[in-house]
């Protein structure tokens, strides 16, 4: 972001929200052994440079709900987040995944560490997150044991894993625009539902304010899986180039014109349900909407009115 986008209108810094999230996630993974590939490959593959999307999406909304509570528990409950956020790109890097070279500008975990060690960093980082959350100040037992669910659901056998096997199994085959809107769901937007849902039960949050952020964070895991798929093809991701080749992605099956229509009607679809909870501020509809319209600006001329 430029500067002028990295300052939102109630004074609250991006840059110095996630220095704190880099600060934090540092101290977390400073008592990995560093003598050990493990070891080395957890904090490579977190300490990385990545975006921090979500994390920095956990701390903006907690204030734009009102959150009373300490700000350690929201680095500790957005920095578990991230940490399995990590162990699943680990994960679909390896070969029997997706066979990736590069991530964020470097060698994938496996092909630095060997394919055993980054299987066993990203088991050590989901373990790590777990017990990050039971430990997280601030957060009563029900609440603890709450987060605990709404993450394990998230990453197991009816998320992430299912979302991922959903991918590889479409490879070379035909589906429909609901089969693949579903497993993008499941393997990106489940994420999203769980982390704010998180941060609502921090909160305290009413069932109406849980379920429209359920609703938003839907919409914004579509908006975001098409972002990642528009930009297979191109030179600044850091990654693999042109990975989805053979896919049944939405890119591949509708186009880029169409794909960029159904960014935009999820954007104004997921602003809707963020302006009915985020009465205390709206630095998180700031944020997307600057990250969105600089992530688009190769593929539309302007971002259309919020």
């Amino acid at each position: 972001m430029s500067e002028n986008q990295n300052t939102l209108s109630g004074g609250v810094s991006v840059h110095e929200i996630k220095s704190t999230i880099e600060h934090h996630l540092s101290g977390l993974l400073k008592n990995c052994d560093s003598k050990t590939a493990v070891g080395m490959a957890m904090q490579e593959s977190v300490l990385g440079q990545g975006k921090r999307i979500r994390p920095l999406m956990m701390m903006l909304i907690a204030h734009d709900l009102g959150y009373p509570g300490e700000k350690k528990t929201l680095l500790d409950l957005a920095c578990a987040v991230e940490m399995i956020h990590s162990a699943s790109l680990i994960l679909d890097d390896i070969p029997c995944m997706d066979n990736a070279d590069m991530r964020r500008g470097k060698p994938t975990i496996h092909k630095k560490y060997g394919e055993s060690v980054a299987i066993l960093a990203a088991i050590g980082l989901l373990t790590k997150a777990f017990a990050q959350v039971s430990a997280a100040s601030g957060l009563n037992g029900e609440q603890k044991a709450r987060v605990v669910g709404e993450l394990a659901n998230a990453v197991g056998e009816q998320g992430l894993v299912l979302g991922q096997f959903r991918d590889l199994a479409g490879v070379g085959h035909t589906q429909n625009i609901n089969d693949i809107t579903a497993t993008n769901d499941l393997k990106t937007g489940v994420l999203f539902i769980a982390m704010l849902q998180v941060i609502a039960l921090a909160a305290s949050a009413s069932d109406a304010t849980h379920q429209r952020l359920s609703a938003f964070a839907t919409d914004f895991g579509q908006l975001f899986q098409l972002l990642d798929d528009l930009s297979d093809s191109h030179f600044t991701t850091g990654k693999d180039r042109n990975k989805d080749a053979g896919k049944p992605t939405l890119v591949n099956v509708l186009g880029r014109e169409r794909v960029c229509d159904l960014v935009y009607h999820h954007f104004h679809s997921a602003n809707e349900h963020l302006a009915a909870v985020c009465v205390a501020g709206q630095e998180t509809r700031q944020f997307i909407h600057a990250w969105l319209t600089l992530t688009l600006a190769g593929e539309k001329p302007a971002m259309k009115s919020a």
